[in-house]
């Protein structure tokens, strides 16, 4: 529900209400298969707001392709210029890349981590899984990592394990956002709404917050048939006109399924 400010407002209110509609009909509907990244980017190896095929990202994938050309065996440079590509839409390429990068350097877990990732987004789950535990350790788990296993769990339907997987990175790095949105996705792809609301309010005043952690509370308040809280939620980020429309749209939407 985040990146979407290079879009108009009627573009941007479309495609919000798209995705709560997937992201609801999946609840509704018990898909025990259905994807994070319908409803955030807890799946997505990238951050930002530029939309695939938009200039901005364009100039993204060019200019860390430049840097990549320049030092192709750079850690930065592998996972700058994978990023962008991922961002565009590229993921072919972007996977590409971030093996190579894996062979080059095979105990480098960031790049294990977003190659892991790649690999999730386009459904190699049991592959994803092997590359992420390979540059684990046991011995002193990195938080990113159990965070991107458990990710991939969740898109395996294995929503007990993730969410164990996710309190464990907490346990490392207490209180992050980003591990709490992605524990509250996991609750809510349980039909654990409340749990989802609690886990989402942490994240929502955890320092380091983004309007994505906003967006799917306001997602999960509006499910939970609290709209006004949801729409105040919502305009934290988006207009008020915008947020009014997208909460409408749920709350029809929520209507509709249950007549």
């Amino acid at each position: 529900m985040a990146q979407l400010r290079h879009i108009t407002a009627k573009s941007r209110i479309r495609t919000v209400s798209l995705v709560m509609a997937v992201t609801a009909a999946a609840l509704l509907g018990g898909c025990a298969n259905s994807r994070h990244g319908s409803v955030g980017t807890h799946a997505a190896p990238v951050s930002g707001s530029a939309q695939p095929g938009s200039a901005a990202a364009q100039a993204q994938v060019s200019q860390w392709g430049q840097s990549y050309n320049r030092a192709p065996q750079n850690p930065q440079a592998i996972l700058g210029y994978a990023n962008a590509l991922t961002q565009n839409g590229q993921t072919a390429q972007s996977m590409a890349v971030l093996r190579k990068g894996v062979l080059q350097h095979p105990n480098n877990q960031p790049i294990a981590s977003a190659y892991g990732k790649v690999l999730a987004i386009n459904g190699q789950f049991e592959e994803s899984l092997n590359v992420i535990k390979r540059v684990q350790t046991p011995a002193k788990p990195d938080w990113k990592l159990l965070s991107a296993e458990a990710a991939v769990l969740d898109q395996m339907g294995n929503h007990a394990r993730a969410k164990t997987l996710y309190h464990q990175a907490l346990q490392i790095n207490p209180n992050d956002p980003s591990i709490l949105n992605n524990l509250a996705l996991s609750h809510l792809m349980s039909k654990e709404l409340p749990e989802a609301e609690y886990t989402l309010r942490r994240a929502a005043s955890a320092p380091g917050a983004d309007s994505q952690v906003r967006q799917n509370l306001a997602l999960v308040l509006g499910l939970q048939g609290k709209f006004q809280e949801a729409e105040q939620v919502a305009s934290t980020d988006i207009s008020p006109e915008d947020a009014k429309a997208n909460i409408a749209y749920l709350r029809q939407m929520l209507s509709a399924s249950q007549s």
